[in-house]
């Protein structure tokens, strides 16, 4: 009766403490990754078009169309990729957890060893983790949810992550890609809105940049100069090939 009272009275005492604590971890990593990929892209290379058009003395007609064709086919392109990756690490998953099943119903001793040699390796000693490795073998489906973490170090993926990847890059690649052709809509001739269009985009760089260094744990403002210098790097490319070959 008096463990019994001592265990609700532990259990208790944990869901105080738990209840009491908030956690400050940040959880949106796969979300911001896309974000990332789509913006910095469609900053970059539409903005690189662009400039390169306006090199070889295009009309801002003709930038603004052959910008708003590759920002369509840029966003599907990235988008499907997106898709791509996730829906592969999704049937990597299913295949290595159909691996793991079959593993620990044929070698039950061996994959027991394992876990063993796992929390050894967290400096847990054989008689503190023999009682942990014999609950997980009485609890099949937490024996393959551990092996998967810990073992091969994959986490179970959200079903729908494949589409929403996909939808994230795509529309981040559009919202990025309109910055650097927004000058061409309202100025007609191209050598002026270049201008405008290198400094629009140059500014949303740093902006983003900041951004991605305050979201990823880097230095914020070494993060928006790397992203503006890199952007600056492939417009000034593109514009001095097109001087070169259509002066």
């Amino acid at each position: 009766m008096a463990a019994t009272e001592h265990g609700i009275s532990v259990d208790s005492e944990r869901t105080n403490l738990l209840n009491h604590h908030t956690e400050k971890h940040f959880t949106a990593g796969e979300i911001v990754r896309d974000i990332i990929i789509g913006v910095s892209d469609g900053l970059t290379v539409p903005f690189a078009l662009a400039a390169g058009l306006s090199g070889a003395n295009a009309t801002s007609s003709i930038v603004l169309t052959a910008g708003i064709a590759e920002v369509a086919a840029g966003a599907i392109s990235m988008g499907l990729g997106g898709y791509l990756a996730a829906k592969s690490e999704a049937d990597n998953y299913s295949r290595e957890l159909k691996r793991e099943q079959e593993e620990i119903i044929a070698v039950p001793e061996t994959e027991a060893a394992e876990v063993a040699e796992i929390l050894a390796e967290y400096g847990i000693q054989p008689h503190e983790y023999a009682p942990v490795v014999n609950a997980l073998r009485k609890n099949p489906q937490a024996w393959l949810d551990f092996m998967m973490k810990f073992e091969l170090g994959l986490e179970k993926p959200d079903p729908r992550r494949a589409l929403h990847s996909a939808m994230t890059i795509a529309i981040a690649y559009i919202l990025g890609g309109v910055v650097p052709l927004l000058p061409y809509v309202f100025i007609p001739r191209a050598s002026e809105a270049v201008v405008f269009s290198v400094v629009v985009t140059l500014f949303a760089l740093l902006v983003f940049g900041y951004a991605k260094g305050h979201f990823t744990g880097n230095k914020p403002f070494r993060s928006a100069l790397e992203t503006a210098l890199i952007g600056a790097i492939a417009s000034a490319a593109a514009f001095g090939l097109a001087k070169a070959f259509h002066p």
